[in-house]
């Protein structure tokens, strides 16, 4: 059977019959997952897997979870998640992952939104804010906490129960009912749906996107033609499982290439744990490579001089490298050489650092992204490339082959999917990945495509050499007094390439010029601050300072140099606190929610606009306790030159 038929035969199986056939095929030969605890990496060959896979759901089994029922759950990046996931596929159950940040209130409506029986957490912070708010929730039936750190006073409240006495009862109803596990995994249908995902709900509430066995599949067949994933090649698992990254590659591309997933300490240790295992590819947001840019930035600008002059030397070396590459013109062999020599001097010694080193691929999504983030990690020798795709495509579809990278592009559509563009601009796809559409919302779905195509929402064009250039999201690009076009991701993606700014929102509609509302990186700022015996104590208290202002102004002067007239910023402010999804001004993914944020700052947006030179405003603080505090300050409004 060649890869074509092998491939399609993989299309026609659910996630909990991939990983079965795996188990099969490789037994204890090959590590399907490892997780470092401890500083110790520990191994799951894909017998393991399937085990755990199978005494967990004999343990959901155990809980009565019935065929056509949904699972919530609400944990971190570990082996368990995976067994606990596919374990409700195997019982004919459909998933829905929240994000471990959520607020009580939060978790709770989307827990009764879709009738939750069993809801599986990560620890005592999760189960915690269940029993807040357990009074919402008479649907759910039980509580499965993974971790029992710190659960030894919760062990007389019959709603819990703890992971590992879940796998007890499993084991004892194995012995009972010995097939009933293989029966209901051989019940699956490639058809059936396996996960909801959370929209970003950037307008609203978010839709919940329905995903079955074979979008999943399908979805992975395209990246194993594309990017050539063998067994046990190695990927580090970081998104949030919640997001569709990590659902896309966890439950699809990591059954259908028998690939390994490794789950890193903490968060804290993702850099060193890459240097650990050397994974040859890795896909998480924007936002990631945007604040490892800003760190390596910061650090180099505090280097002695030899190694700052060696690294700025490096860089240039390296975009010329890249612009040539990009435009298809030929290098010249005296460059070649400075490149191999900087290789040497200052990109492998810095990947190395960044636990980088041993990438093929590394790309980005979620979010468009600077084409000056692309450019600088491609100058320092690591192949970052932008892709593109959406949770309603089952993750991402286009991406830039290595041969063609195009700093502004997304590249091209893969194997299985067809991309093109509407007269309004909008950009369609097919593709059998494609969701199955929005629970319990036929008209949201009906909506989302138009003769079979699904309507992503973004608008963009294909360039002569078929790449996709996204302009920005459809609803955001808004026209000026004059009416001239533009998009606010073009702009914002570029200021938040300065090591300073961490969050930048820009308005303009209808209005005769372009204004900005900055949030500072506290800790690069601060930083900064420190250096120059600048006193400050809270984040509100370093974004007033006339210094941060005066540092911020040149970041926005710079970046209205690359920019055209109509989009150049003419004011700004630095605003008094972080954008927060707690207080819904973001995504749980990091997008801002543009028109909440207007309404809710509307005061400062029109002050900029009045000729104010400063505003008095009232605000609200979201503190770590859960306690809203109030506070009034005064904003300068800067005009930028």
């Amino acid at each position: 059977m060649n890869n074509e038929e092998q491939n399609k035969t993989k299309r026609n199986l659910t996630l909990p019959q991939l990983l079965k056939d795996n188990a099969d095929c490789y037994g204890d030969s090959k590590t399907a997952i490892r997780e470092k605890a401890y500083g110790i990496w520990q191994k799951y060959s894909w017998a393991d897997y399937c085990r755990y896979m199978r005494i967990t759901a004999a343990g959901l089994a155990s809980l009565n979870l019935k065929r056509g029922e949904n699972v919530c759950l609400i944990v971190h990046n570990h082996p368990e998640w995976l067994f606990s996931e596919l374990a409700a596929h195997a019982l004919g159950a459909t998933t829905l992952n929240l994000f471990t940040s959520s607020i009580a209130d939060e978790l709770a409506f989307s827990i009764k939104r879709i009738n939750s029986p069993v809801v599986v957490v990560q620890d005592q912070e999760q189960v915690d804010k269940l029993l807040e708010v357990k009074e919402k929730l008479p649907q759910t039936k039980k509580v499965v906490y993974i971790d029992p750190t710190g659960m030894t006073s919760y062990k007389d409240d019959s709603w819990l129960i703890s992971y590992a006495e879940l796998l007890e009862e499993g084991e004892k109803f194995i012995k009972d009912h010995p097939d009933y596990i293989e029966e209901e995994i051989k019940k699956g249908r490639p058809g059936d749906i396996a996960v909801m995902i959370q929209t970003s709900g950037t307008t609203g509430v978010p839709k919940l996107a329905m995903l079955s066995h074979r979008n999943l599949t399908t979805m992975a067949t395209q990246w194993l033609e594309e990017t050539k994933i063998g067994p046990e090649e190695n990927w580090l698992s970081m998104s949030p499982p919640a997001w569709i990254v990590d659902q896309m590659w966890g439950m699809g591309v990591a059954l259908v290439s028998a690939m390994c997933m490794n789950f890193p300490e903490t968060a804290e240790t993702v850099l060193d744990d890459f240097r650990d295992i050397g994974p040859s590819m890795i896909i998480t947001s924007s936002r990631f490579w945007e604040d490892m840019a800003s760190r390596i930035r910061v650090k180099i600008s505090d280097a002695g001089w030899v190694k700052k002059k060696l690294f700025y030397l490096g860089e240039k070396i390296g975009k010329t490298i890249v612009e040539k590459q990009s435009h298809k013109e030929p290098v010249p062999a005296s460059l070649k050489i400075l490149y191999k020599m900087m290789s040497v001097l200052v990109y492998r010694p810095l990947l190395d650092r960044l636990g980088c080193a041993h990438f093929r691929s590394a790309f980005t999504g979620g979010h468009p992204i600077s084409p000056d983030v692309i450019h600088f990690f491609r100058a320092i020798g690591l192949n970052l490339k932008q892709c593109y795709g959406l949770t309603e495509s089952c993750g991402i579809f286009q991406i830039q082959p290595d041969d063609e990278v195009k700093l502004e592009t997304v590249g091209k559509p893969m194997s299985l999917t067809e991309v093109k563009i509407a007269e309004d601009q909008e950009v369609l796809v097919k593709s059998e990945a494609n969701f199955s559409g929005y629970h319990n919302d036929y008209q949201s779905t009906e909506n989302a495509f138009e003769n079979g195509w699904l309507k992503t929402g973004d608008a963009g064009y294909i360039d002569g050499d078929g790449h996709l250039l996204i302009i920005g999201r459809k609803e955001d690009i808004i026209r000026n007094k004059s009416g001239e076009a533009f998009s606010p991701d073009f702009i914002e993606t570029r200021l938040k390439f300065s090591p300073y700014i961490k969050e930048a929102v820009t308005f303009g509609e209808a209005r005769p010029y372009i204004t900005a509302m900055i949030n500072i990186d506290m800790g690069n700022v601060g930083n900064w601050a420190e250096e120059r015996m600048i006193p400050y104590t809270t984040y509100m208290d370093l974004s007033q300072q006339s210094a941060v202002e005066e540092l911020i102004l040149k970041e926005i002067i710079a970046v209205n140099e690359q920019l055209p007239d109509v989009m150049k910023i003419k004011k700004f402010v630095l605003l008094y606190k972080l954008l927060d999804a707690d207080d819904e001004e973001l995504t749980r993914t990091g997008k801002v929610r543009r028109r909440f944020v207007y309404g809710l700052y509307i005061k400062i947006i029109e002050a900029m606009y009045n000729n104010q030179k400063n505003v008095e405003v009232t605000g609200k603080v979201r503190y770590r306790d859960g306690r809203i505090g109030e506070i009034e300050t005064t904003i300068n409004i800067i005009n930028v030159s």
